[in-house]
């Protein structure tokens, strides 16, 4: 069944390889059904895939191979939040490692340029401290880093 809302991904004739990607690295993530082009067409071949339906954390998804003539920018970006340092890690290494980018205050581009941000959890209840002075020195810390480190983070919490 096709969902109701589903998050369009522009690919240039790699989105099985991204889909296969995300499945493999984001907890509930999976690729589902794969349309082929049923016969040739002037930009492809009979057989070719045209799109990949998949999963991103539960989110619902469909990845176009449209060509070149569109990527991806930051007006765009998943945003994992997450537990702890090893979670934060994992997944910051996984896209940055597998071709992509680093950023800053924990966003990364993976290697078919969709945006990421890697954001613990403590960063985000920091920077929503009640307490301002808190909630500044939180946002002071992530504005100087690329990856977040959670450690960092408590420690301008505590001040």
């Amino acid at each position: 069944m096709i969902s109701k809302n589903t998050i369009c991904l522009w690919y240039n004739g790699d989105a099985m390889e991204a889909a296969k990607f995300y499945a493999q690295t984001f907890a509930d993530s999976a690729v589902g059904r794969v349309m082929r082009a049923p016969s040739d067409y002037p930009a492809g071949k009979q057989g070719d895939v045209l799109t990949v339906e998949f999963t991103v954390m539960g989110i619902p998804c469909l990845g176009l191979n449209g060509g070149p003539e569109f990527t991806h920018s930051e007006a765009f970006s998943f945003q994992v939040a997450t537990d702890d340092q090893a979670e934060t890690d994992r997944l910051w290494r996984a896209i940055v490692d597998d071709g992509g980018q680093e950023s800053v205050c924990g966003w990364c581009r993976d290697k078919w340029g969709l945006s990421w941000q890697i954001t613990p959890r403590v960063l985000t209840s920091a920077i929503n401290d009640p307490d301002p002075a808190v909630a500044k020195r939180a946002f002071k810390a992530m504005m100087q880093m690329g990856k977040i480190d959670i450690a960092a983070i408590e420690a301008a919490v505590k001040g």
